[in-house]
């Protein structure tokens, strides 16, 4: 498995990247994570994928991980749009004539759907787990309030995101080393928090414009994200493949189904093929 580090520059935010070049690649997945972590959390997904002559590009969003900036804001979700178009060009540029699959983690989930629904792009596919598009809990109604206020007069001041870390997987060791990563964070600001809730929605309604085959994957007992929102989603297009996976917690990858998550993955990129 080569790894080799990367930047890009959008913004004035220097966005931190990572490849992990399979011997033979087949395909190169371009990996969007999710809220408060980082790419760096995906190397054992890389890694297995590399096995499958799969490559896989990764970065940091806006705010999180190595990427420079605020902890927890963007500038827009135009601008986190064009963060993945920046990525795919980079894939691209790397693996040349090449098929590129996005793969996007909760609220990496609801970037790579919006940017398959929003802009003219040739993918091959995308996969979405755990994908932000409905809340599995209603944020106090003073927040959203507080939070609605800020984004018209200091969008870029943050608060917690809610996230409790127990939720995230059943494997206490896979917890507390969410715990311990010194690169996880808490912060969201409204650019975040507000424009994810309702491009999530707008996407669930707009299902049907998807163009491209996608891989929906959502646990039931996901207490962050609500897998109902992910199953609205799949019965509005004729494009989805969805697979539940029983009391399965938030971070699929993570959790004690993840031997068969990947395989889920792997077998559905080959299929794509």
């Amino acid at each position: 498995m080569a790894h080799k580090e990367f930047n890009f520059h959008i913004y004035n935010t220097t966005f931190y990247g990572q490849c992990w070049k399979a011997k033979n690649t087949k395909a190169v997945i371009v990996l969007a994570h999710g809220m408060g972590e980082h790419s760096g959390r995906y190397i054992h997904i890389a890694k297995t994928l590399n096995e499958h002559d799969f490559s896989v590009v990764a970065f940091d969003h806006f705010g999180h991980g190595k990427t420079t900036g605020k902890r927890g804001h963007n500038p827009s979700f135009e601008a986190v749009l064009e963060s993945v178009a920046v990525i795919i060009e980079k894939a691209r540029a790397f693996f040349p004539m090449t098929p590129v699959f996005l793969y996007g983690h909760s609220m990496g989930g609801n970037a790579v759907i919006n940017y398959a629904l929003k802009k003219t792009t040739h993918l091959q596919g995308i996969i979405a787990t755990s994908p932000f598009l409905k809340l599995a809990f209603e944020p106090p109604k003073i927040k959203l309030a507080l939070g609605k206020l800020l984004q018209k007069i200091a969008p870029s001041v943050t608060i917690g995101n809610e996230i409790n870390p127990n939720d995230i997987s059943r494997e206490k060791i896979e917890v507390d080393t969410y715990i311990n990563d010194p690169l996880i964070h808490s912060k969201i600001s409204p650019n975040f928090s507000l424009t994810f809730i309702d491009s999530g929605k707008w996407a669930i309604e707009n299902a049907s414009q998807l163009t491209i085959p996608i891989l929906l994957l959502h646990g039931t007992g996901d207490k962050i994200i609500d897998y109902r929102g992910t199953q609205k989603f799949a019965e509005n297009t004729k494009r989805a493949t969805l697979k539940l996976y029983k009391n399965g917690y938030h971070e699929l990858h993570n959790d004690l189904c993840k031997k068969e998550m990947l395989e889920d993955v792997i077998n559905w990129i080959s299929s794509q093929l």
